[in-house]
């Protein structure tokens, strides 16, 4: 077995800080790193003096083309490859070329990608602009080592046509808002606040040769037919189990790939459900942790393929078992080290972390439907709320010991003690050992974990910016009504302490320590006013509700038109996936299930019609059993799929978008759940041999 050197190969592939220090002057060096840590404007020299440096970093390692990465509103990323190549010179040999007006703009079409109505079909201009900070890196793979320059994707009007700008633009927000806070307790020295991300990421691995045999999964990412097998996830057997060879093969030339890119993948296991699995990164700041997430998926798929495997990142690939999610791990971290998210040993006396924690509270509490949204994918629609992910009502877990501090708060006005963690100890030759304040819990969509906030919506297709733009601009605002009232105040101590106390009582509801899962929660969520958007549909509205539009233009991260325009997408994505859902299905029962099954039906008949024409008086109640309720189940087959046909295709007459993606979700989704339930009984009576794609068992069992 080949070692691998982590050490040497971690970051191999990125033109990072070390990188930098070594190929360009001290003083190119200094001006870009100044620019990096706060945020000044790149000199044409210097953008010339780092393009030239990067250049002939890449060609030394095999590198011929560039690329402006970027990430539009299409769910993936984007890039079109140049070479370096310039004009030959008058003796025909060719220079290598790139300056830094090829670094700093590139300019991409911009008509076929999803904008909204921001820009008509003829108005083709777009502009992507270098994001330098967060590195370029090098993707190797069968076109050839191309040189990635992470970039942010506007119109030539200016708008946001991508998810890094406005994530870009949250983060000067909460950077800034959260320094006022930070000044309020005397702190001089933090210079930058930081929203830290840690994504962990999870997905499926089935057998590609079974996958391409399957039309749900190829067109839609999710079998639309399939009934459950003997056994799913429920002796709890794969969940951390011993990873099979051939996962473990994958898996390392997964995690060799994103370590030359920079990608910190720290975790590795087998989750809940067969053929699922995980993994998790060391956090980084936000923009670097969602180009990294997006490089995950895509080095999880590329590499499944080199390995006769397929990833699906699909929310629900299967139904009854586990789907996949994004857990988003989120704090606020300062240039120089401090956590504002760290409670301490005794946090009812960190005055500063309770006010940052109550500030969350009112924020989650106010902004929850647009939390929501944030999270609100096709995929999605399909997961939320099952047996490993949280329920769709936005609530906040705070666990034992930070619960007990609010409640003293609320009831008493102050918060005096902090209940302990203390020892564990489990008894024989174990040693005893320091156990946390305070429980985990699983069905909570936000939940403190220590010294982070855990927001575990986001679906595993999804790009964990939406929800990290949300986050930082939810926090923000309230951080910034905060920082106006304190700074006003006479008496600072006291102003502290009271709007701690006020923000508490006012926001009490959104704190919820419980079973989210129970239908007794969505009862008191019900009781306490909270929203509970069960569909992407229901959730669309909040990204264009007043209170949405007032916070986002506040700190210029969406204007009014972008907002309305990602709406509009929103709606038009979910129509769109969900009529190919539609169509699949309909295609596979007429060429492949109903085929099959009438197959099935003339076996069955002929072995009837064989034992009664024996003359020998034999039994045929089976067979005749046997066909009475095959041919029964085909009879509610075709009659689903005729109204499946027919709303399928009245619905595409509906102009109005978000009035089609609603009827989509009404009218067509029943149709479709209506022709799979016999289709699944079907499956389990007609012959393996008969049946025309591989079963859920041969897909998760089997790889």
């Amino acid at each position: 077995m080949q070692n691998i050197n982590v050490s040497e190969i971690f970051g191999s592939n990125v033109f990072n800080d070390t990188v930098m220090r070594e190929r360009l002057s001290e003083q190119v060096y200094a001006d870009f790193r100044r620019c990096i840590d706060e945020g000044a404007e790149l000199s044409k020299d210097t953008a010339n003096a780092v393009a030239s440096a990067m250049k002939d970093w890449a060609i030394e390692k095999g590198v011929t083309h560039y690329s402006h990465w970027f990430q539009p509103l299409t769910g993936v990323t984007a890039e079109k490859h140049d070479s370096f190549i310039s004009a030959p010179d008058a003796h025909g040999k060719v220079i290598m070329e790139f300056k830094g007006k090829e670094l700093i703009k590139g300019e991409p079409d911009a008509s076929s990608f999803p904008s909204g109505g921001l820009r008509s079909t003829f108005e083709a201009r777009g502009y992507t602009a270098w994001d330098y900070t967060s590195p370029a890196f090098i993707k190797e793979d069968a076109a050839g080592a191309i040189l990635c320059i992470p970039t942010a994707f506007c119109s030539y009007t200016g708008e946001a046509l991508d998810k890094k700008t406005p994530l870009l633009r949250s983060m000067e927000a909460i950077d800034k808002q959260s320094l006022r806070i930070l000044r309020l307790f005397g702190n001089t020295t933090s210079k930058k606040v930081t929203p830290s991300v840690g994504p962990e990421q999870e997905y499926f691995i089935v057998d590609k040769k079974k996958y391409l045999q399957r039309k749900d999964l190829v067109f839609t990412g999710r079998t639309l037919f399939g009934a459950m097998p003997p056994k799913g996830q429920e002796m709890e057997d794969h969940y951390f189990g011993s990873i099979r060879e051939r996962i473990g093969a994958f898996m390392k030339e997964v995690n060799v790939e994103l370590w030359k890119m920079g990608v910190t993948a720290k975790t590795q296991h087998n989750e809940a459900a067969p053929a699922q699995h995980e993994l998790a990164p060391i956090y980084a700041k936000a923009n670097v942790a969602v180009d990294n997430n997006q490089l995950v998926i895509e080095v999880l798929k590329k590499v499944a393929d080199r390995h006769g495997l397929t990833c699906l990142l699909h929310e629900k690939p299967f139904a009854g078992v586990n789907g996949s999610g994004k857990h988003n791990n989120w704090s606020l971290t300062t240039d120089d080290g401090i956590n504002l998210l760290e409670p301490g040993k005794t946090p009812h006396e960190n005055i500063q972390f309770l006010l940052v924690l109550t500030c969350i509270m009112r924020a989650v509490d106010r902004h929850a439907a647009l939390l929501r949204e944030s999270a609100a994918d096709v995929g999605n629609e399909h997961r939320l709320g099952a047996a490993e992910a949280p329920p769709a009502i936005i609530s906040m877990f705070l666990g034992e010991q930070l619960e007990d501090v609010i409640w003293q708060l609320v009831n008493t006005g102050s918060a005096t003690s902090s209940t302990q963690g203390g020892k564990l100890r489990i008894g024989g030759n174990l040693p005893a050992f320091s156990k946390d304040a305070t429980d985990r819990n699983r069905t909570s969509p936000f939940a403190f974990t220590g010294n982070k906030f855990e927001f575990r919506m986001v679906g595993s297709a999804d790009s964990v910016a939406s929800a990290n733009i949300v986050l930082n601009a939810i926090v923000a605002e309230v951080f910034c009504e905060t920082a106006d009232i304190l700074e006003k105040a006479d008496n600072l101590d006291l102003a502290i302490h009271d709007i701690i106390k006020k923000y508490a009582v006012e926001h009490q509801r959104i704190i919820f320590n419980g079973n989210g899962y129970s239908e007794e929660w969505v009862k008191e969520a019900e009781r306490r006013g909270l929203p509970n958007l069960k569909s992407m549909v229901d959730a669309i509205p909040a990204l264009v509700a007043e209170d949405t539009v007032a916070l986002f233009e506040k700190f210029s991260i969406f204007t009014r038109t972008e907002l309305e325009s990602r709406a509009e997408i929103q709606y038009e994505a979910y129509a769109k996936a969900t009529n190919i859902e539609a169509l699949t299905m309909i295609d596979m029962a007429r060429k492949q299930i109903i085929p099959a099954v009438v197959r099935y039906i003339t076996v069955l008949a002929d072995s009837y019609n064989s034992v009664k024409n024996t003359g020998l008086n034999l039994d045929s109640s089976a067979q005749e059993e046997m066909l009475t309720e095959v041919s029964k189940l085909l009879g509610e087959t075709k009659r689903a799929l005729k109204v499946l046909e027919d709303e399928a295709y009245a619905v595409k007459k509906i102009e109005n978008m978000e009035l089609r993606a609603r009827t989509y979700l009404e009218k067509v989704m029943p149709a479709m759940a209506a022709l799979r339930a016999p289709v699944d009984k079907l499956e389990m009576l007609v012959d393996k041999s008969m049946w025309p794609m591989p079963s859920y068992g041969d897909l998760i069992f089997e790889v």
